[in-house]
């Protein structure tokens, strides 16, 4: 009993809903205006399918049925959207519960529905089209899907559908393209009879019928409201000698009865023109206006309406101007672009002026030029002027920089110190200690100008060959590179003239150029290097090399080590003598060159 109660519940709420949704759209179009008028009362005929959802006796179901069937109702509508609707249907099937029992008569074999019900009814019109929901209740006589006989009880019904409005018989046929309704009956058939399971029982049925057909319309239901019009104003703000456009918005006017349009302004040459007007403001002295605007169907206030707009005229506004220098600042000499951008809020026609208080300007346009020749060092203010042709006038300024350009410093080379390998006779080439402070000085210089370059040319006298020079060069660059970590790219190695055994540097800063004509390039490639490049500390390993071609032999080695602990290296000055080396200093020979192909011996063999 329950489970019966709750299916009728879902099927009046779900009535409820559609009442409730139809409500809403009569809320939100209650104002439409339709171009089909509504009908009084609407009479449908149609033809259906009838679908039983999951609904039988004693676990026999009841069966679809499509054969011939009818469903009609009349609604009568009380306005636009509400009205009470009376329906009927018929639903006669063929054999469909013979599944159950072979024998059965005819009457008791065909699926049987008949239904009377009434109930309210919602539509909201939409043009031709016109979509409503209803909720049914009443009688329902059905027989059971095993041989229960027709007999009444009683059944509710929910559902949606739309009309379409054939635009010919002046609207008073439709087509009902579909017809959505779900149905809850419930008829008591008597005791079941057992144990066969054949007559009597309680039948509950859900079924879903649907249907399509003609609706016959008649009578035309139009309320009686009031003509409504307003008015609007495009642009509401113009300036004197623009044109204003008026335009009226009607409402609920009669199609049937002639419309009479009148129209008034405050200022202004106005010229109607039905539900429209346009007004002429040439002469008008600045100020607000209105225009008003009036319908008429009939003598009746309900037949009348009338409205007003505002609308604005404001005098001309003058013109902007910004003014710009490109560039903003150079050097005397130098020709200025000045450009002017000049806007007028009424697109009238501009005119443009220049003056400066430096320099020769000249410029009719938006654009002009500065010459600043023979200015000195100064700011010069350029103001651009333009004017409309009512007179009004702006006014604009920028300033240019000039400056006078500076005289170019020339670059120069900067001879930095000379090493001499006169000191050391077995080892003519070789970079001594007492070189080293020389070239100390030039690397100190190379790291405060990292973008500076050097020139190394070596010399060498006339006694000697003529490699000698470049095993110098080579041999200086040498010790750059590797002992203080100088760039070879920043390096460059020439050899010189036969005036002695020395090294001249040079320091090339950016933008100078070394050209000494005694000087050239050489080919490092050609250059075959003998001995050491320069002397190292005694500490380090692997300093002393043995001559090319000859085995260390342990004695060798011992002698070699020997040596090496021994304090060599000491200097000669360019007088004479004797400078013994400091307590703390001792000294070896540096690692031998890379011979050709780039390879270098850096330690013993083993």
């Amino acid at each position: 009993m329950l489970l019966r109660f709750s299916r009728c519940l879902s099927t009046l709420s779900v009535a409820a809903c559609l009442l409730t949704v139809a409500g809403q759209c009569r809320a939100q179009g209650a104002n439409s205006v339709t171009e089909h008028p509504d009908s009084r009362i609407d009479i449908y005929g149609g033809y259906g399918y009838f679908h039983p959802i999951n609904s039988g006796i004693d676990g026999k179901q009841y069966q679809d049925v499509y054969n011939p069937n009818a469903t009609a109702s009349v609604t009568g509508y009380f306005n636009h959207f509400f009205g009470v609707q009376v329906e009927g249907g018929y639903f006669s099937g063929s054999s469909e519960h013979r599944v159950y029992n072979l024998n059965c008569p005819s009457t008791f074999c065909d699926q049987l529905m008949y239904t009377a019900q009434a109930g309210p009814v919602l539509r909201y019109p939409l043009g031709s089209w016109i979509p409503f929901i209803h909720a049914l209740g009443g009688g329902t006589r059905m027989n059971g899907p095993a041989d229960q006989p027709l007999k009444w009880g009683w059944g509710v019904t929910g559902g949606i559908g739309v009309d379409y409005v054939l635009p010919f018989f002046s609207n008073h046929v439709a087509v009902r393209p579909i017809q959505a309704d779900f149905q809850y009956s419930q008829v008591v058939y008597g005791p079941l009879l057992l144990p066969a399971g054949v007559q009597g029982g309680f039948g509950e049925l859900d079924n879903l019928k649907l249907s399509g057909g003609l609706v016959i319309r008649f009578g035309e239901k139009v309320d009686k409201r009031p003509v409504v019009m307003e008015c609007s104003t495009a642009p509401s703000v113009v300036h004197p000698g623009e044109m204003v456009t008026v335009t009226g918005s009607t409402a609920d006017l009669d199609p049937k009865k002639k419309t009479t349009f009148a129209w008034a302004t405050t200022g202004g040459n106005l010229t109607p023109s039905g539900t429209e007007a346009t007004i002429d403001t040439t002469g008008l002295a600045p100020g607000d206006y209105a225009v008003s605007g009036h319908v008429q169907q009939g003598l009746r206030a309900s037949q009348q309406a009338g409205c007003t707009a505002p609308f604005t005229v404001k005098a001309f506004e003058p013109p902007t101007i910004a003014c710009s220098a490109l560039p903003a600042s150079a050097t005397s000499g130098t020709t200025i672009s000045i450009t002017s951008n000049a806007i007028s809020p009424q697109n009238r026609p501009l005119s443009y002026s220049y003056t400066a208080t430096a320099g020769q300007i000249t410029g009719a346009g938006a654009a002009a030029t500065l010459s600043t020749a023979g200015l000195s060092a100064q700011t010069i203010t350029v103001t651009c002027n333009t004017t409309d042709d009512l007179g009004h006038s702006a006014t604009g300024t920028t300033q240019v920089a000039i400056e006078v350009p500076p005289v170019p410093v020339v670059s120069q080379t900067q001879a930095l110190c000379g090493l001499s390998f006169t000191r050391d006779k077995r080892r003519p080439v070789r970079v001594d200690n007492e070189s080293k402070a020389c070239l100390d000085d030039i690397a100190l210089s190379m790291n405060q100008q990292a973008d500076a370059k050097l020139v190394i040319v070596g010399n060498a006298s006339p006694d000697e060959k003529p490699e000698a020079a470049a095993e110098r060069s080579l041999n200086v660059r040498q010790y750059l590179t590797q002992e203080k970590g100088i760039d070879q790219s920043r390096i460059e190695v020439r050899v010189g003239d036969t005036s002695g055994r020395t090294v001249n540097s040079t320091l090339v800063p950016p933008g100078a150029i070394f050209n000494d004509a005694n000087t050239e390039l050489f080919d490092e490639k050609a250059i075959t290097r003998t001995g050491q490049a320069y002397g190292v500390s005694r500490g380090a390993r692997g300093a002393v090399l043995p001559r090319r071609g000859r085995t260390i032999t342990p004695k060798r080695r011992r002698r070699h080590a020997a040596a090496a602990a021994a304090p060599v290296g000491h200097s000669v000055p360019p007088g004479g003598g004797y400078v013994a080396p400091a307590a703390s200093e001792t000294t070896s020979v540096a690692p031998a060159a890379p011979p050709p192909g780039g390879s270098t011996l850096s330690q013993l063999p083993k």
